[in-house]
């Protein structure tokens, strides 16, 4: 039974020697191609392959106990292998804490804003129905924000604008507001989908109590904010985007420039909640991201496998012909390979984030792959895990910021840093312009400026579990959380920030 081409990967290089018994028509060399960065990936590809093999090289050798033998080392490389799978996959701590928060108390907003501004803007999209859901937002943006620093807030609508909205939206924005509607061909069926069969599939959806499945508006949207979004022509003489929806909520002070300090730190993309995605919505999302990755040479980088989790049995079960049935198989959220996603992903009603990376090749291409694959109509794939593979498939860790020193609520899930003790410049006559008095106490470890915080005695930091934050930060802290609090269910607010 030789060991043929079908169980290796294609590419060739150098060498591993990998010897079955002596005398067997088996004995020979698996040559492999090893980039020096692969190589335990490459050696574990090659002891895939050869425990495949091996059953036929020592078992069936007419002596006795030989079977017994042959098994008995058919399980241990299995062992073997698994382990060495999942240690591969394991990610590497960072010498220091690649992501910190940009401000820990508040700063007097006069100041920051006489610093030149970003090529940014706020960018709302709503329908004339959600004026007053609209008008609040903006009004509590504006005092929370930009009453300082004034940048123009976008507001886009796939209907005409009713002039009523624009009237009282102009009224409370303090910078420029721009009114645009969403070209047509933008907010429809691309040419390849079929719409009788995509309402097939949303009915379908619906029935199955998919969540927003049978609403074909939300897929429209879904697919608008993965990849049109950033090509709009209101959003072209800019090169950062603060996304808002009618209804949000900031219950903290931002005396700030967000845009400016996202330049200066390097970094790509910004969030604030973290949350496991409604399974039944997207059951084909990582094949496509994962099959993307391997058909154009992206590697599995620690960033990237912050999402992935090997399957939801323990190690030792994880063998390759295990994992590789369950990618025949065609499992939910399971690639080709076997691996599967472990679900978490960033809550896309909040980004800051650069215009430039959405717009570049890489992600323009990736976009391209899956929206010919039609799941943003025969699934319910969404922007939030679109765009949460993305940038942890495209970027390194470093290039990722989690804004822990912002309140932030969008019903029904919110953050809030607490207020940082002895940080809230009381007193301050720009802070204290246009704002409440009575903000929550202030608490140990708390990083926020002037916050209105939940709970019963306004010092919860959130309302939901920390652990797919604390999962897809990994590859960026230098701090773990060990087992006892995981098994408690302690995890910090952030990274450098306890919870």
């Amino acid at each position: 039974m030789p060991i043929n081409s079908m169980l290796l990967p294609a590419h060739i290089s150098a060498v591993v020697a990998l010897q079955v018994p002596t005398g067997s028509s088996q004995t020979r060399a698996v040559q492999r191609k090893v980039p020096g960065s692969r190589a335990w990936t490459s050696f574990l590809d090659c002891v895939s392959a050869t425990w495949v093999a091996l059953p036929a090289t020592v078992i069936f050798k007419g002596k006795r106990h030989s079977t017994t033998v042959g098994v008995a080392l058919v399980v241990l490389l299995c062992m073997f292998e698994a382990l060495l799978h999942t240690h591969l996959h394991s990610i590497p701590r960072p010498p220091q804490d690649l992501d910190e928060p940009f401000a820990r108390q508040c700063q007097d907003p006069r100041i920051a804003a006489q610093e030149p501004r970003e090529k940014a803007a706020l960018v709302m999209l709503a329908r004339n129905s959600e004026l007053d859901e609209a008008r609040k937002t903006i009004q509590n943006i504006e005092a929370q924000f930009n009453q300082w620093f004034n940048y123009p807030i976008i507001f886009l609508n796939n209907e005409p604008w009713d002039p009523k909205f624009i009237r009282e939206l102009n009224a409370s924005a303090s910078g420029e507001a721009i009114f645009e509607t969403i070209p047509a061909k933008d907010w429809s069926y691309p040419p390849w989908i079929s719409p009788e069969k995509a309402h097939e599939s949303m009915a379908q959806q619906a029935a199955s109590g998919v969540y927003n499945g049978g609403m074909e508006s939300y897929h429209h949207m879904c697919r608008f904010y993965s990849g049109a979004f950033y090509t709009q022509p209101a959003l072209a003489p800019f090169k950062w985007y603060w996304r808002l929806e009618p209804g949000i909520r900031y219950t903290c002070a931002i005396t700030y420039d967000p845009f400016a300090a996202m330049a200066s730190h390097g970094k790509t993309y910004g969030y604030t909640v973290a949350l496991w995605e409604e399974p039944a919505t997207c059951p084909s999302l990582f094949r496509e991201i994962d099959t993307y990755r391997q058909n154009n040479h992206l590697p599995a980088t620690p960033n990237f496998n912050t999402l992935v989790e090997t399957t939801d049995m323990p190690w030792y079960l994880q063998p390759y012909p295990i994992r590789k049935l369950l990618g025949l198989l065609g499992n939910p959220h399971t690639s080709r390979s076997g691996e599967r996603w472990n679900l978490c992903h960033y809550w896309s009603n909040f980004e800051i984030a650069s215009l430039d990376f959405f717009r570049s090749e890489a992600y323009q291409s990736l976009f391209a792959h899956l929206d010919r694959k039609g799941g943003f109509y025969t699934e319910r794939w969404g922007d939030a895990p679109v765009h949460s593979f993305a940038v942890h498939l495209l970027l390194p860790p470093e290039r990722l910021h989690h804004f822990s020193d912002f309140g932030y609520h969008h019903d029904p899930f919110w953050q809030c840093p607490g207020n940082a003790p002895g940080g809230q410049l009381p007193g301050n006559e720009a802070l204290g312009k246009g704002r409440e008095a009575g903000w929550t106490k202030e608490s140990e470890g708390a990083i926020g400026c002037r916050c209105r915080c939940g709970g019963d005695d306004g010092t919860w930091r959130r309302n939901n579990r920390g652990i797919c934050l604390q999962r897809m930060q990994r590859a960026a802290a230098a701090t773990r959380v060990g087992w006892w609090d995981r098994w408690r269910g302690r995890y910090p607010y952030s990274i450098g920030v306890p919870g």
